[in-house]
């Protein structure tokens, strides 16, 4: 019974820090584009180069 007065505020402490760190992760921006990554992973570039990007030989 006494591991209870260890185990109750070391739970508190945790999910606190838990918290702050979903909210320090949401007002930094982490959620905002959830899909785009996902979306440019398998968009394709198939424009070809223009003539001024060719290498020069």
């Amino acid at each position: 019974m006494d591991i209870l007065l260890l185990l109750i505020p070391l739970s508190l402490v945790l999910v606190g820090v838990i918290a702050w760190i979903m909210l320090w992760a949401a007002k930094s921006g982490q959620f905002d584009d959830l899909e785009g990554p996902g979306h440019s992973v398998i968009m394709d570039d198939d424009s070809p180069p223009k003539a001024d990007d060719a290498p020069k030989s």
